[in-house]
């Protein structure tokens, strides 16, 4: 046995001496270490090792480039150059999803916001830029009225941004027989982006800056007060609130989550293109809305939808806001309006007309070739505005009929002023306190013409 075994070894040796050969490296080493090293032990500490590289084996190819994101570059869509803006921290909470899966089931009522937001939101993502403010507030008019410049509530609240009456007189936002400014594109906008700044600074939160916007400064602060004198965190998900605000910021996140990523919810976002849909003009003279529309080679409907915040068929030549007209169409219509003036043409065909003591609207109406019923839509007059001696009205003169019929229907209606005992706190709530089946409308409290204080009860 021992002897079969000591063959064995015998026979493997050769064996193991070929794969030594084959494993044995051919090349010179890749490290050497310097001849220095043969040295002594004693002085090797104070000996400095050195590596050569062998050329051969050096990396020549380069590594790919990174992908970087230009942020200093403008996107062509629209949509992009929101992402990029972002800046609110994001709300996580199961009402967030619930939103979500809401817009997502509803496609094509999505769709539809998204599109009628293509007129106004690249203004408004300009003017957020100019504060420094973060974009996704540019979505937040989807939550307040779909994007609808012609929206109101039964809390009297108007426009895209969704102005009760007292706080756009506080905005300076002109409510007036002519026109309400609360509707304008351009005002409201402003307005609205100064009060939003407004009340991030005294929350120093986006998210209870936006709840203050839903229910009101005084409201957001006294919860937060009854939290914090209960030990008891004070940030937005932990406020006892109503349901409506409780929903109203996981409703912008849920809209946020879905331009962010459209693609991992399955849903295709129509490109904007990341450029004005509309320019300014000033008039100086009274002017027919009709004739405005043609004059800017505009289909009316699209004109009002530019210029909402007017409510009768002429727009006043001193009125504080301008025309507002598709950006391809200001040259055409400055071109118009000087072919048009160079004929010695009026620019309006309506006139004021003052009732007179004992006089009826039926009558009136008749007199100007109108029915009671279309005079008293063209005037706003509702049961609630009395009319009497001395009451202006607005009648057509000479080819005005024919623009009456245009415009009938079109224009937004006046709301009236509601008498003050039916009217809510802040604008929020009936007389009884019922609330409203949609609030659309802040209690804003500040003025554009001087610096606004503190209410009672408010947090800085």
């Amino acid at each position: 046995m021992l002897l079969r075994l000591a063959l064995t070894a015998l026979l493997c040796l050769p064996a193991f001496k070929a794969q030594a050969e084959v494993v044995a490296p051919r090349e010179p080493a890749l490290l050497q270490m310097s001849p220095d090293l043969s040295m002594p032990a004693a002085d090797i500490s104070a000996t400095k090792l050195t590596f050569t590289r062998d050329p051969s084996q050096e990396v020549t190819d380069e590594l790919p480039p990174l992908p970087t994101i230009d942020l200093t570059a403008s996107p062509d869509d629209l949509w992009q150059r929101i992402r990029n803006g972002f800046g609110m921290p994001d709300l996580h909470s199961p009402l967030v999803a619930d939103r979500q899966a809401w817009y997502l089931n509803r496609p094509d009522l999505l769709k539809r916001v998204f599109d009628r937001s293509r007129k106004y939101i690249f203004h408004i993502v300009e003017e957020l830029e100019k504060r420094g403010m973060p974009t996704e507030l540019a979505l937040l008019p989807i939550v307040e009225s779909s994007f609808n410049p012609l929206a109101h509530s039964h809390a009297r609240a108007l426009g895209m941004w969704q102005f009760i009456p007292s706080t756009g007189k506080n905005y300076n936002l002109k409510q007036n027989y002519w026109m309400d400014q609360r509707r304008d594109i351009i005002a409201s906008t402003s307005a609205a982006l100064d009060y939003l700044q407004n009340i991030y600074e005294m929350n120093g939160d986006w998210h209870l800056a936006l709840a203050s916007y839903n229910w009101g400064e005084n409201a957001v602060a006294r919860a937060v007060a009854k939290n914090s004198a209960r030990n008891q965190p004070t940030d937005y998900l932990n406020l006892t609130m109503p349901a409506e605000t409780r929903y109203y910021v996981p409703k912008l996140q849920a809209i946020k989550n879905i331009v962010s990523q459209p693609e991992l919810f399955g849903f295709r976002l129509e490109a904007i293109p990341n450029k004005p849909y509309f320019g300014t003009v000033d008039i100086n003279a009274d002017m027919d809305i009709s004739l405005a529309a043609k004059l800017a080679e505009t289909p009316l409907d699209e004109f009002i939808a530019l210029n909402p915040a007017y409510h009768r068929p002429v727009v006043q030549g001193d009125n504080p806001s301008p025309l507002v007209i598709p950006v391809d169409k200001v040259d055409t219509f400055r071109r118009n309006l000087e072919r048009y003036e160079a004929e010695d043409r009026p620019l309006s065909s309506w006139q004021t007309y003052t009732l007179k003591r004992g006089e009826k609207l039926d009558r009136v109406a008749a007199r100007f070739g109108l029915t009671q019923a279309k005079l008293q839509q063209i005037n706003g007059i509702t049961r609630r505005v009395k009319v009497g001696p001395g009451f202006s009205l607005l009648v057509p003169g000479k080819g005005a009929l024919a623009a009456a019929d245009a415009v009938a229907g079109k224009l937004p209606q006046a709301q009236p002023d509601v008498p003050k005992s039916t009217r809510g706190k802040g604008g929020k709530r009936s007389a009884k306190g019922a609330k409203p089946a949609k609030k659309s409308a802040t209690t804003k409290a500040k003025t554009t013409a001087k610096p606004r204080t503190a209410a009672k009860g408010k947090k800085r």
